[in-house]
């Protein structure tokens, strides 16, 4: 779950980490009325996604008129596939260094990892790039935490900063702990300044909760991102299904999440490319037909791909679920299955019986003839 930096920057501010005043706007009337309280602020687009300057999405107001004509200006744009319909009228901030700070699950080193670099602001990805030495990256031992001598260490080496490192370790010391007890994948400051007057200011907030934590943590889901989701994946959602629409030709039904990406690898290994995720698991019996349904909607998909490895659930029953639909829908692309595990014997049976199919013994052979029958050429 994303979140705009008007959720994002409270939870900051629970940690002890600074962040200018500031006040949510959904019309120019009320950015203007927000800037006459607040004096000269900065203007700034609410949508989950960076690069909000870039796009023209951040501007700076001297005045409670200049704060509406922005706002006139910002509402309805489109960044990054986002309409504007919020903005955030802050407290502008009197910068003298800008830095950057973030807490985020490493999958090198399976734990969190602090990054830190001298360089904050727009251009930091394109800064760490041209500069590998640019970004620090602090390993963080998740059965030990951050301890203040490796928040130290991000710093190290940095002169002109050297007499706000006490305030940068406590910034640091902060968002771990925010990290850990809000369930976050992701706590990003993007630019941490240093003010003219000393002081150590989160003036943006990038922010991502683990999914699965939602429940957890209620109070703060409430306040993510609406999703962008397409037609067809609205319809999945509705459907209680786990879909996500691509532009590739080979269809993927497989159970559980991890079987499902490590097919879609495979197909990419091949020379294909997927038309969509979509994991149905032991309920494919029951939602065999809306899932294979929505899948046949997606223009792109020349074949399709089913793959089931049974542990628990029994792929005769997902097997069983898939063949109902397949014979209901009638869909004209050609269909491939390899399925291993309990009730393997049963399933390619009643592939074999009802639907005249072969499954295939080995995946890389049932997705070397998928991928050759969506693109038309043989596999590589």
């Amino acid at each position: 779950m994303n979140f705009e930096e008007h959720a994002a920057k409270p939870l900051l501010a629970k940690y002890g980490i600074a962040v200018p005043e500031s006040r949510l706007a959904s019309n120019p009337q009320e950015a203007e009325a927000a800037a006459a309280t607040i004096g000269p602020c900065v203007v700034k687009a609410q949508v989950p996604t960076g690069k909000r300057g870039k796009a023209g999405g951040i501007k700076l107001a001297a005045t409670p008129q200049e704060a509406r004509q922005h706002a006139e200006n910002i509402l309805g744009m489109d960044i990054s596939g986002w309409t504007v319909g919020k903005v955030l009228i802050e407290a502008q901030t009197p910068i003298a260094r800008e830095l950057y700070v973030a807490i985020l699950d490493d999958r090198g080193t399976k734990g969190p990892m602090l990054l830190f670099s001298g360089l904050g602001g727009m251009d930091v990805e394109e800064a760490a790039e041209s500069d590998p030495n640019a970004m620090r990256r602090i390993a963080i031992p998740i059965d030990q935490g951050l301890s203040e001598d490796a928040a130290r260490s991000a710093i190290e080496g940095i002169d002109d900063i050297a007499k706000h490192a006490t305030a940068l370790v406590d910034v640091f010391m902060n968002l771990y702990r925010a990290w850990r007890e809000l369930d976050a994948e992701l706590i990003e400051i993007n630019p941490l300044v240093i003010t003219k007057d000393g002081r150590v200011v989160a003036l943006d907030c990038k922010f991502t909760l683990d999914d699965s934590s939602a429940a957890r943590q209620k109070d703060i889901a409430a306040n993510a991102a609406p999703e962008k989701q397409t037609v067809l994946e609205a319809k999945a959602a509705d459907a209680g299904l786990k879909y996500i629409e691509l532009d590739g030709s080979v269809g993927v039904l497989a159970n559980g999440a991890g079987l499902t990406m490590t097919t879609m690898d495979v197909i990419a290994h091949y020379g294909g490319s997927a038309s969509n995720f979509l994991e149905i698991g032991g309920e494919a019996y029951t939602k065999a037909k809306t899932a294979l349904s929505i899948l046949l909607e997606n223009p792109n998909i020349k074949a399709l791909l089913v793959n089931f490895c049974g542990a628990f659930a029994r792929t005769d029953v997902m097997a069983e679920g898939v063949i109902n639909a397949w014979q209901d829908l009638k869909p004209d692309i050609p269909i491939f299955f390899t399925i291993h595990g309990t009730g393997a014997e049963d399933a390619v049976a009643l592939v074999r019986d009802r639907l005249g199919i072969e499954p295939y013994d080995l995946m890389d052979d049932a997705v070397k003839a998928a991928v050759a029958a969506a693109t038309g050429r043989a596999a590589a």
